[in-house]
């Protein structure tokens, strides 16, 4: 159990939840969120950013690993109801933040009303939600692995990982980034996410939900979080939509992740309590 100190009581009553749950995306380490842990606590947040089931171990680890049977048993509903049960056992229900295929697992929790809030960053789409654009298709069309054996696990190749995550980025900076953070991934998990475990009921009242794109991103567009955004229809509830210049789908550990992450603390600042 977490426990607050007075200042952190008094915290959280300007806040919706002084607590914040990280959660990782597809293809990539926890440690993607070290840096942002790091920038909220220093603004007196309380952070978990918990590792994937069977992905407890560093990126490089998990690649000599490869083909991991485990990894690649991974489904969507199973990992939202892991997620489901870390939130369950604090003591307030947190803010969810969640990049990639963690922004879908983001919106299926705040669906089950797990969530203070939720800011769901390049967001995988729910069910439903479409893009004809075709470096998404180009960007995921490995990872579902139709022509493979499922029970095997995907890898990126490093050509893969800078088409769909470091594009725009120098050659070092691209290189440093995958062997820190590529691991490998589930193709059943990938495919999942067009069936009904990934559906939301967008007319159902929800708690404040910020979608935050990038202009650069090849494998998540900015198009298509707004689609995600605009698919969102009671009016009661707060949803907000902001995409940022230059961002691509490494925006966690781009040089200019610390303003994504000042956007969100000042949205989160001037939410109106519950």
């Amino acid at each position: 159990m977490l426990k607050q100190t007075n200042m952190e009581q008094a915290i959280s009553y300007k806040r919706t939840s002084n607590t914040i749950v990280f959660i990782t995306g597809a293809f990539v380490s926890n440690t993607c969120w070290d840096n942002w842990k790091l920038y909220f606590e220093s603004r007196d947040y309380q952070t978990l950013a918990p590792a994937w089931p069977h992905k407890d171990a560093p990126a490089c680890t998990l690649r000599q690993r490869q083909p991991d049977e485990t990894i690649a048993s991974q489904r969507l509903s199973t990992l939202t109801a892991y997620f489901a049960d870390i939130v369950k056992q604090l003591p307030q229900k947190p803010v969810l933040v969640g990049h990639s295929l963690g922004g879908l697992i983001l919106q299926l929790l705040v669906q089950l009303g797990l969530a203070a809030a939720g800011v769901a960053i390049h967001s995988l789409q729910p069910k439903g939600v479409f893009t004809f654009k075709y470096s998404f298709y180009k960007a995921g069309w490995g990872a579902l692995g139709f022509f493979a054996p499922a029970k095997k696990s995907y890898l990126m190749s490093f050509s893969e990982w800078q088409f769909a995550f470091t594009n725009g980025m120098n050659y070092e900076q691209q290189k440093q980034a995958y062997y820190d953070l590529l691991t490998p991934e589930s193709k059943l998990l990938v495919r999942d996410t067009i069936i009904n475990a990934a559906r939301i009921d967008f007319k159902r009242p929800h708690a404040p939900l910020l979608f935050m794109a990038g202009s650069n991103d090849n494998f998540i567009p900015a198009s298509l979080n707004y689609s995600n955004f605009k698919k969102y229809a009671d009016k009661n509830s707060i949803t907000d939509f902001k995409e940022f210049e230059g961002r691509n789908h490494h925006v966690l550990s781009q040089p200019s992740w610390p303003e994504n992450a000042a956007y969100i603390a000042n949205w989160l600042n001037n939410l109106p309590l519950q």
